[in-house]
Protein backbone atom coordinates (compact mmCIF):
# COMPACT_ATOMS: atom_id res chain seq x y z
CA UNK A 1 0.00 0.00 0.00
CA UNK A 2 1.25 3.39 -1.07
CA UNK A 3 1.54 5.93 2.05
CA UNK A 4 0.91 9.47 2.56
CA UNK A 5 4.55 11.58 2.44
CA UNK A 6 5.53 12.41 6.22
CA UNK A 7 4.54 15.93 7.05
CA UNK A 8 2.05 15.58 3.45
CA UNK A 9 -1.55 15.69 4.42
CA UNK A 10 -3.80 12.83 3.49
CA UNK A 11 -5.96 13.01 0.36
CA UNK A 12 -9.35 11.86 0.39
CA UNK A 13 -12.17 10.74 -2.07
CA UNK A 14 -15.24 10.04 -2.30
CA UNK A 15 -16.17 7.22 -5.10
CA UNK A 16 -20.36 6.88 -5.46
CA UNK A 17 -21.03 3.13 -6.69
CA UNK A 18 -18.26 2.06 -4.46
CA UNK A 19 -20.08 -0.38 -2.85
CA UNK A 20 -20.18 -2.53 -5.82
CA UNK A 21 -18.71 -3.09 -9.67
CA UNK A 22 -16.15 -0.66 -11.23
CA UNK A 23 -16.77 1.43 -8.19
CA UNK A 24 -15.87 -1.22 -5.60
CA UNK A 25 -12.59 -1.67 -7.37
CA UNK A 26 -11.71 1.84 -7.81
CA UNK A 27 -12.45 2.90 -3.90
CA UNK A 28 -9.99 -0.19 -3.02
CA UNK A 29 -7.32 1.27 -5.75
CA UNK A 30 -7.44 5.02 -4.18
CA UNK A 31 -6.75 3.36 -0.91
CA UNK A 32 -3.90 1.69 -2.26
CA UNK A 33 -2.59 5.00 -3.32
CA UNK A 34 -3.24 6.36 0.00
CA UNK A 35 -6.24 8.29 0.26
CA UNK A 36 -8.79 8.30 2.81
CA UNK A 37 -11.55 7.20 0.97
CA UNK A 38 -15.55 7.71 1.46
CA UNK A 39 -17.25 4.59 -0.14
CA UNK A 40 -20.66 5.86 -1.53
CA UNK A 41 -23.52 3.63 -1.69
CA UNK A 42 -27.54 3.90 -2.39
CA UNK A 43 -28.98 0.14 -1.21
CA UNK A 44 -26.15 -1.57 -0.80
CA UNK A 45 -25.21 -1.00 2.85
CA UNK A 46 -23.69 -4.86 3.86
CA UNK A 47 -21.48 -4.65 0.48
CA UNK A 48 -20.28 -1.08 0.83
CA UNK A 49 -19.24 -1.60 4.56
CA UNK A 50 -17.60 -4.55 3.24
CA UNK A 51 -15.52 -2.54 1.33
CA UNK A 52 -14.19 -0.52 3.71
CA UNK A 53 -13.21 -3.70 5.44
CA UNK A 54 -11.29 -4.49 3.16
CA UNK A 55 -9.73 -1.24 3.05
CA UNK A 56 -9.14 -1.17 6.40
CA UNK A 57 -7.73 -4.75 6.38
CA UNK A 58 -5.15 -3.76 4.27
CA UNK A 59 -4.52 -0.51 6.63
CA UNK A 60 -6.14 1.99 4.69
CA UNK A 61 -9.19 4.30 6.38
CA UNK A 62 -12.73 4.41 4.80
CA UNK A 63 -15.94 4.77 5.97
CA UNK A 64 -19.28 3.85 4.00
CA UNK A 65 -21.74 7.32 2.71
CA UNK A 66 -25.27 6.66 1.72
CA UNK A 67 -26.98 8.88 -0.70
CA UNK A 68 -29.38 8.79 -3.51
CA UNK A 69 -27.35 10.66 -5.89
CA UNK A 70 -30.19 12.46 -7.22
CA UNK A 71 -30.92 13.90 -3.49
CA UNK A 72 -29.01 16.94 -3.06
CA UNK A 73 -29.70 17.04 0.20
CA UNK A 74 -28.18 13.52 0.49
CA UNK A 75 -25.41 14.04 -1.00
CA UNK A 76 -24.26 17.29 0.41
CA UNK A 77 -24.59 15.34 3.64
CA UNK A 78 -21.65 12.63 2.50
CA UNK A 79 -20.00 16.07 1.89
CA UNK A 80 -19.88 17.00 5.20
CA UNK A 81 -19.50 14.29 7.25
CA UNK A 82 -16.13 13.52 4.83
CA UNK A 83 -14.80 17.48 5.49
CA UNK A 84 -15.99 16.75 9.23
CA UNK A 85 -14.32 13.19 9.20
CA UNK A 86 -10.92 13.75 7.39
CA UNK A 87 -10.82 18.16 6.71
CA UNK A 88 -11.53 18.39 3.44
CA UNK A 89 -12.09 16.68 -0.21
CA UNK A 90 -9.75 16.03 -2.79
CA UNK A 91 -10.90 13.39 -5.37
CA UNK A 92 -14.42 12.54 -6.51
CA UNK A 93 -15.31 9.70 -8.39
CA UNK A 94 -18.59 9.54 -9.85
CA UNK A 95 -19.41 5.79 -10.68
CA UNK A 96 -22.76 5.50 -9.71
CA UNK A 97 -25.19 4.58 -12.42
CA UNK A 98 -28.20 2.52 -14.14
CA UNK A 99 -28.27 0.59 -17.12
CA UNK A 100 -31.89 -0.47 -18.54
CA UNK A 101 -31.54 -2.02 -21.94
CA UNK A 102 -34.64 -1.94 -24.14
CA UNK A 103 -35.10 -1.18 -27.88
CA UNK A 104 -36.17 2.81 -28.24
CA UNK A 105 -39.78 1.23 -29.45
CA UNK A 106 -40.23 -0.95 -26.32
CA UNK A 107 -38.43 1.55 -23.63
CA UNK A 108 -40.23 1.71 -20.30
CA UNK A 109 -40.52 5.21 -19.70
CA UNK A 110 -40.91 4.69 -15.94
CA UNK A 111 -37.70 2.80 -16.15
CA UNK A 112 -36.69 5.97 -18.16
CA UNK A 113 -37.25 8.13 -15.25
CA UNK A 114 -35.20 6.27 -13.15
CA UNK A 115 -31.95 6.38 -15.21
CA UNK A 116 -32.46 10.32 -15.43
CA UNK A 117 -32.50 10.58 -12.19
CA UNK A 118 -29.33 8.80 -10.94
CA UNK A 119 -27.53 8.92 -14.73
CA UNK A 120 -28.14 12.68 -15.59
CA UNK A 121 -29.53 14.45 -12.50
CA UNK A 122 -26.91 12.74 -9.92
CA UNK A 123 -24.03 13.71 -12.27
CA UNK A 124 -25.09 17.13 -12.04
CA UNK A 125 -25.85 16.69 -8.21
CA UNK A 126 -22.61 15.50 -7.74
CA UNK A 127 -20.35 17.62 -9.94
CA UNK A 128 -22.30 20.83 -8.59
CA UNK A 129 -20.69 19.47 -4.40
CA UNK A 130 -17.57 18.72 -6.13
CA UNK A 131 -16.95 21.86 -7.91
CA UNK A 132 -17.75 23.84 -4.56
CA UNK A 133 -15.74 21.75 -2.47
CA UNK A 134 -12.95 20.19 -4.44
CA UNK A 135 -9.45 21.49 -2.45
CA UNK A 136 -6.41 23.01 -4.89
CA UNK A 137 -4.91 19.71 -7.02
CA UNK A 138 -7.86 17.82 -6.72
CA UNK A 139 -9.57 15.82 -9.32
CA UNK A 140 -13.00 15.27 -10.40
CA UNK A 141 -13.70 11.59 -12.54
CA UNK A 142 -17.10 10.89 -13.94
CA UNK A 143 -17.91 7.55 -15.84
CA UNK A 144 -18.84 7.76 -19.35
CA UNK A 145 -19.15 4.58 -21.29
CA UNK A 146 -17.75 3.62 -24.70
CA UNK A 147 -21.27 3.09 -25.86
CA UNK A 148 -21.69 6.63 -26.67
CA UNK A 149 -19.52 5.96 -30.07
CA UNK A 150 -20.01 2.36 -30.07
CA UNK A 151 -24.26 2.86 -30.31
CA UNK A 152 -25.21 -0.77 -29.39
CA UNK A 153 -28.65 -1.30 -30.36
CA UNK A 154 -30.88 -1.37 -26.80
CA UNK A 155 -28.77 0.95 -24.83
CA UNK A 156 -30.47 4.24 -26.57
CA UNK A 157 -31.41 5.72 -23.29
CA UNK A 158 -27.70 4.58 -21.51
CA UNK A 159 -25.63 6.26 -24.33
CA UNK A 160 -27.83 9.17 -24.38
CA UNK A 161 -27.68 9.74 -20.58
CA UNK A 162 -23.66 8.95 -20.95
CA UNK A 163 -23.60 11.52 -23.60
CA UNK A 164 -24.92 14.15 -21.11
CA UNK A 165 -22.31 12.52 -18.74
CA UNK A 166 -19.77 13.66 -21.58
CA UNK A 167 -21.17 17.01 -22.22
CA UNK A 168 -21.36 18.22 -18.46
CA UNK A 169 -17.51 16.59 -17.94
CA UNK A 170 -16.06 19.10 -20.77
CA UNK A 171 -17.81 22.32 -19.75
CA UNK A 172 -16.94 21.85 -15.62
CA UNK A 173 -13.35 21.69 -16.60
CA UNK A 174 -13.77 24.89 -18.52
CA UNK A 175 -15.93 26.69 -15.68
CA UNK A 176 -13.23 25.55 -12.97
CA UNK A 177 -10.34 27.87 -14.37
CA UNK A 178 -8.30 28.43 -12.36
CA UNK A 179 -9.09 26.35 -9.34
CA UNK A 180 -6.48 24.09 -10.19
CA UNK A 181 -8.94 20.94 -10.41
CA UNK A 182 -9.00 18.85 -13.40
CA UNK A 183 -11.96 17.24 -14.64
CA UNK A 184 -12.16 14.11 -17.13
CA UNK A 185 -14.46 10.92 -17.54
CA UNK A 186 -13.21 7.54 -18.39
CA UNK A 187 -15.62 5.69 -20.41
CA UNK A 188 -15.14 1.86 -19.82
CA UNK A 189 -15.88 -0.81 -23.27
CA UNK A 190 -17.31 -3.83 -21.96
CA UNK A 191 -16.44 -4.68 -18.46
CA UNK A 192 -17.06 -8.08 -16.77
CA UNK A 193 -19.34 -6.58 -14.07
CA UNK A 194 -22.63 -8.17 -12.36
CA UNK A 195 -24.36 -5.17 -14.37
CA UNK A 196 -22.86 -5.89 -17.54
CA UNK A 197 -22.99 -9.29 -17.55
CA UNK A 198 -26.35 -9.65 -16.42
CA UNK A 199 -29.00 -10.82 -18.40
CA UNK A 200 -26.67 -11.91 -21.50
CA UNK A 201 -26.09 -15.54 -22.71
CA UNK A 202 -22.47 -16.55 -23.08
CA UNK A 203 -22.91 -16.22 -27.15
CA UNK A 204 -23.49 -12.56 -26.27
CA UNK A 205 -20.60 -12.01 -23.78
CA UNK A 206 -18.24 -14.34 -26.35
CA UNK A 207 -19.32 -11.63 -29.24
CA UNK A 208 -18.35 -8.92 -27.22
CA UNK A 209 -14.35 -10.00 -25.66
CA UNK A 210 -13.53 -10.55 -29.75
CA UNK A 211 -14.43 -6.97 -30.49
CA UNK A 212 -11.38 -5.50 -29.01
CA UNK A 213 -8.05 -6.00 -30.38
CA UNK A 214 -7.02 -7.42 -27.29
CA UNK A 215 -9.85 -10.08 -27.43
CA UNK A 216 -10.93 -9.99 -23.86
CA UNK A 217 -13.26 -8.15 -21.59
CA UNK A 218 -12.39 -5.52 -19.27
CA UNK A 219 -11.96 -5.70 -15.80
CA UNK A 220 -12.75 -3.41 -12.93
CA UNK A 221 -9.39 -3.13 -12.08
CA UNK A 222 -8.67 -1.90 -16.05
CA UNK A 223 -10.73 1.18 -15.24
CA UNK A 224 -9.37 1.44 -11.05
CA UNK A 225 -6.11 1.70 -12.85
CA UNK A 226 -6.84 4.63 -15.17
CA UNK A 227 -8.81 6.34 -12.41
CA UNK A 228 -5.86 5.87 -10.37
CA UNK A 229 -3.55 7.98 -12.75
CA UNK A 230 -6.22 10.21 -13.79
CA UNK A 231 -6.04 11.55 -9.85
CA UNK A 232 -2.82 11.25 -9.53
CA UNK A 233 0.07 13.24 -9.55
CA UNK A 234 1.07 12.23 -13.57
CA UNK A 235 -2.39 12.97 -14.39
CA UNK A 236 -2.33 16.62 -13.74
CA UNK A 237 -1.57 17.52 -16.93
CA UNK A 238 -5.22 15.97 -18.27
CA UNK A 239 -8.25 18.00 -18.54
CA UNK A 240 -11.19 18.17 -19.91
CA UNK A 241 -10.69 14.60 -21.42
CA UNK A 242 -12.97 11.87 -22.23
CA UNK A 243 -10.72 8.54 -21.71
CA UNK A 244 -12.39 5.51 -23.61
CA UNK A 245 -10.62 2.63 -21.68
CA UNK A 246 -12.02 -0.43 -24.16
CA UNK A 247 -9.21 -2.12 -25.24
CA UNK A 248 -9.41 -0.21 -28.65
CA UNK A 249 -12.74 -1.26 -29.44
CA UNK A 250 -13.91 0.98 -32.60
Amino acid sequence: MTTTEPGTEQRVAIVTGGSRGIGRRIARQLAADGLAVVVGYAGSEDAADEVVREIEAAGGSAFAGRADVGDEAEVAAVFDRAETVYGGVDVVVHAAGRMPLAPLAELDLSELDALYRTNIRGIFVVDQQAARRLRPGGALVNLSSSVVGLAFPGYGAYAASKGAVEALTLILARELRGRDVTVNAVAPGPTATDLFLDGKDEETVARLAAQPPLERLGTPQDIASVVSFLTGPGGRWVNGQVLRANGGII
